[in-house]
Parts: C-alpha cells; sequence; structure tokens
C-alpha cells in the first residue's frame, strides 16, 4: 500500500478517535448539566411546597384566632417563627392582633408596629394594625403600673423580617425624611440621619439590624 494511502488512514483513525472523544467528553458534559438542573429544580419543588405548608399552617392560625382560639393560634402562629428563616409580613400582624387577645399588651404593639413600617398605610390590614396598636398602647399604660405576671414574650427583634419583594423598607428612624428633627429649648435642631440612603429607605438587612440596635452609622450627621 502506498505511503500517502496508509498516512490517510492514520489521519481519518486519528479524526475518528478525535471526534469520539469530543462526543464523549460533550455528553458527560451535557448529562452533567441535565443532573445539575434537575438537582435545581427538586430544590425549587421542595422550597415551593415547604412554602405552602407553612401557609397552610398560617391559614389555620388564623381560623383559631378569628373563631375565638386565641391560645391555639398562639402555638400555631410560635411554631410557624420557629419554622421559617425569614417572617412573611402578614405573620406580624396576625401575631401582633392575637397577642392582644391574649393580654401580651406588649408583645402585640411591637409587632403591629413591624406590620405598619413594613407595610406603611396601603397594606392590606394597615388600618386594622393602626387600630389594634392603638388599643394595645391604651392597655399597656394601664397595665405598666400592675406588675402582672406574663408568660415569656416574643418580640420581633429575634427574628429577621422579610420587608417583601422590593427588599427595602422606609427608614422607621427618620419615617422616610433621610432627617431627624431634635426639638429643643432653643428651636428644632435638623440632623442627617445615620441610617438611611439619601432617599429615607433602608435595606432588608439594614431594616433587621436597627430593630436589633445593631446598624452602624454609615454617614456622619450635618
Amino acid at each position: 500500500m502506498p505511503y500517502c494511502f496508509r498516512e490517510l488512514r492514520v489521519i481519518k483513525k486519528g479524526v475518528y478517535i478525535f471526534l469520539m472523544l469530543f462526543f464523549f467528553i460533550s455528553s458527560a458534559f451535557m448529562l452533567q448539566a441535565q443532573d445539575k438542573q434537575l438537582a435545581d429544580e427538586y430544590v425549587r419543588q421542595q422550597e415551593q411546597a415547604k412554602k405552602a405548608a407553612i401557609m397552610r399552617e398560617l391559614d389555620s392560625g388564623v381560623y383559631y384566632m378569628d373563631n375565638g382560639d386565641y391560645k391555639k393560634a398562639d402555638g400555631i402562629f410560635r411554631h410557624v417563627l420557629a419554622t421559617v428563616k425569614s417572617v412573611p409580613s402578614d405573620l406580624t400582624y396576625y401575631f401582633g392582633k392575637n397577642s392582644f387577645h391574649l393580654t401580651l399588651y406588649k408583645q402585640s404593639i411591637d409587632w403591629l408596629n413591624k406590620y405598619i413600617q413594613l407595610k406603611g398605610t396601603n397594606g392590606q390590614f394597615s388600618q386594622e394594625a393602626i387600630q389594634w396598636k392603638t388599643l394595645a398602647e391604651a392597655e399597656f399604660l394601664k397595665e405598666k403600673s400592675k406588675q402582672a405576671e406574663k408568660v415569656q414574650e416574643v418580640l420581633s427583634m429575634d427574628y429577621d423580617i422579610d420587608c417583601g419583594p422590593s427588599g427595602k423598607v422606609v427608614c422607621p428612624a427618620c419615617k422616610g425624611d433621610h432627617v431627624i428633627i431634635h426639638r429643643g429649648a432653643f428651636g428644632n435642631e435638623y440632623k442627617t440621619c445615620p441610617y438611611c440612603n439619601d432617599q429615607g429607605i433602608l435595606t432588608c438587612e439594614e431594616y433587621n439590624l436597627l430593630i436589633r440596635g445593631k446598624l452602624q452609622a454609615k454617614n456622619s450627621n450635618r
């Protein structure tokens, strides 16, 4: 067989081997990518199923609260708080309202405040939250002089609050004005809010640090 034909056969064989290796490597990468997609989809479905289960449990707590079984509702709400990583904003309202019926007025004020801070006047339960908070504040003032024994209160500073899809909330320190006003005997003193941005907004992470008293000032007062 002429040399050129033998060389051509060697080249063809090399090309064939290269193509086969390329095919196997490509197939391996494709299978790996598919496995990752399947794994990601499984995790996503599991998270959705967990969230759906939590929402069903929350709905059951609302059912018991609406039917006057406040202790049962309290147990369910506390279990949801212990389960979730980030507290749904609606739960801050439900837990605050139910706490009022259990005469846990400080706890009620705390959680209703969180709902009002997150939703302002446009939330689904904003008006009700303001009304229940007003009632709780009145009862709390009466109670301060009684020194009544209470069960351990669950305060919102122990949890990360979900600020909603925007991930932002109006700064409660300056009410979104980016300016804090100190009223003194010689007139008002105006200082730049040391926590929020120029629009008076906090990120959700900053908000949760602020309610714990752990948010560091990021600008100097002027």
